[in-house]
């Protein structure tokens, strides 16, 4: 090497910084310089898009569960609670991104199939149909028992929630009355469906912040304020509900009827003390329902009444001033030719006091005081009671019965208006006709609910005719009355039977409602009930012989429930000299 070469090498000094760092140095720069201009960006300029990302994965709004509302009877039994149960649900996405179909988790779907009751191919198939799905329900309303079990069979993407039950202490009792929930607790039937705004109540909402594994780390507030629901308590004594039902029932099994209804109204106050139908059903097992056991029949099912409207024949002749309490009227000779019909008596019996027309239940007799009156007249004391119009009950499906509208009427059908045909009424209009009777005239609006005050009812008699009336009942249940089987031992009871055939096309056929309708104890009414058994099988058909004996019974346990005195025998001899009176 040559002494110039050493001596250049000798003379070359580093730079501080290579063009090459200072390349690297400029990129490095650059780069913090835009981190700290997006930096800025985001936080100064624009930072609402990062916090509606983040708001969008972790901000949820909740809603605070609303257990459904009680229903008592006015006694505080129990006829509807709402219970916790648990509803299974699956996540298909969830189940397919963790393996929840390995060949090692075969027999824990088999197991919750076999739980839930399901076959397992079905209800694998279902998960599998759409993959990406997030929510499946497998089976809703199981019990906590079982929602444990299926905890422990730790399957991938299968989870619980809470939801309630609706359950019926009283079962097939009260059914059609309380009526139904369906799955989501939404009334559909009876009460439930009647009240279900007052029961449901509203939930309150809540935004949250929630962590990736669903867990709330924050709560932001109430969005919407909710409501609780409320609790009901029915006007019906489940006592008297319970005893008029297993009577109802032995009526209608042993007379192999088609079904029937019993309705009891508290005659001052118009409260449904009991209301019951069969055939019934059990509420708490769904998986037969059917609808004609789930009918109301009390309200939903109308009827010509036959022979227990005359005392309101009776009532409107006395009102009117055509006929005197004491008059008797000719019946002889036990028939009458009325427009070219007839209408007849069982047998002649000559003149008859207004009394003696309704024990013996004479066709003759309340055909003439009918004619002796206006047809208005008569029609207008039916409509005053209660016929044709609704009840007030609220009650889900009530049928307001129907009289016909006419502008000529002829004297056949004014007579058949007299002894109830061509009109239809309902078992809880029927009951509370009579309860009119018992509270001296006075008309009170139904209710199924308990009350504190009972409002105020109108006067549709005058409380002498009313009176004078019940006291002509008294004898229908007494030796030589048509309803002997209707009496009650210790308590006197003013009540009519009827026996009306169904109308069929072109006339009537050979099937029957049987009918029974009263008042107890008549010194001092507190009950007034109904009895409508539809199509009694067999040669006892009539109204004292099979709805007779079921409101004897449904009479007496039920004043004995309510500890109303029996009457004693010498106010017995007082109650039969004024019915004498009266007749």
């Amino acid at each position: 090497m040559s002494r110039k070469t050493k001596q250049a090498k000798r003379n070359q000094k580093p730079t501080l910084f290579p063009i090459r760092v200072q390349v690297a140095v400029f990129f490095v720069c650059l780069l913090f310089a835009s981190l700290v201009a997006r930096a800025a960006y985001i936080q100064i300029i624009e930072p609402g898009r990062l916090r509606y990302e983040s708001d969008m994965r972790t901000l949820r709004t909740t809603s605070s569960d609303v257990q459904r509302g009680l229903i008592a009877d006015r006694n505080g039994e129990m006829l509807a609670v709402s219970v916790p149960v648990k509803a299974v649900y699956a996540d298909p996405y969830d189940v397919f991104d963790k393996g929840g179909f390995d060949a090692d988790n075969e027999k824990r779907w088999k197991a919750l199939a076999d739980v839930l009751h399901l076959d397992v191919d079905d209800m694998i198939a279902r998960i599998k149909r759409n993959p990406e799905s997030r929510f499946v329900y497998l089976k809703r309303q199981v019990t906590p028992e079982v929602g444990e079990y299926i905890k422990e069979l730790k399957l991938k993407g299968i989870s619980l929630r809470d939801e309630s039950r609706r359950y019926y202490p009283s079962g097939e009792i009260s059914a059609q009355l309380v009526g139904i929930t369906n799955i989501d607790d939404i009334g559909i039937e009876g009460i439930e469906k009647t009240y279900d705004d007052w029961l449901t109540g509203k939930p309150s909402k809540e935004k949250v912040r929630k962590s990736r594994d669903g867990k709330v780390v924050e709560r932001l507030g109430v969005v919407e304020e909710g409501e609780k629901s409320n609790d009901l308590v029915l006007s019906i004594d489940q006592r008297i509900q319970s005893l008029a039902y297993r009577e109802l029932k032995k009526a209608t099994e042993l007379h192999q009827a088609t079904g029937g209804s019993v309705v009891v109204l508290d005659v001052h106050t118009g409260e449904i003390l009991a209301m019951v139908n069969t055939p019934s059903y059990n509420p708490n097992s769904r998986d037969q329902l059917q609808s004609f056991r789930m009918r109301n029949r009390a309200v939903t099912d109308t009827f010509e009444p036959g022979s227990t409207l005359k005392p309101f024949v009776v009532a409107a002749a006395l009102q009117s001033g055509v006929v005197k309490s004491n008059e008797l009227i000719p019946t002889s000779p036990g028939w009458m030719r009325i427009g070219g019909r007839q209408v007849r008596d069982a047998i002649n019996y000559g003149d008859m006091s207004l009394a003696k027309i309704l024990v013996k239940s004479s066709n003759v007799g309340v055909s003439k005081l009918a004619l002796s009156m206006p047809v208005e007249e008569l029609l207008g004391t039916y409509y005053s009671m209660g016929l044709g119009s609704q009840s007030g009950s609220e009650l889900t499906g009530e049928n307001a019965g129907l009289i016909r509208k006419r502008y000529r009427w002829s004297d056949f059908e004014r007579a058949t208006l007299s002894f109830g045909y061509g009109l239809t009424t309902t078992t809880l209009q029927l009951a509370r006709m009579y309860a009119t009777l018992g509270s001296g005239g006075v008309l009170h609006p139904v209710s199924i609910l308990k009350l504190k005050t009972p409002p105020a009812g109108e006067r549709v008699l005058s409380e002498q005719v009313a009176r004078d009336v019940m006291y002509m009942l008294v004898g229908v249940t007494e030796k030589g009355g048509t309803a002997r089987k209707a009496h009650i031992k210790g308590y006197q009871v003013a009540g009519k039977t009827g026996t009306s055939r169904k109308a069929v096309a072109g006339g009537y056929g050979d099937d029957y409602w049987a009918l029974f309708a009263g008042i107890a104890p008549v010194n001092n009414p507190r009950l007034a009930i109904a009895v409508v058994v539809n199509d009694p099988k067999g040669d006892r058909y009539y109204g004292g012989d099979v709805a007779g004996p079921v409101f004897a019974n449904v009479m007496s346990g039920a004043l004995q429930m309510l500890n109303v005195e029996p009457v004693t025998r010498r106010e017995q001899i007082q109650l039969a000299s004024v019915g004498g009176r009266a007749e």
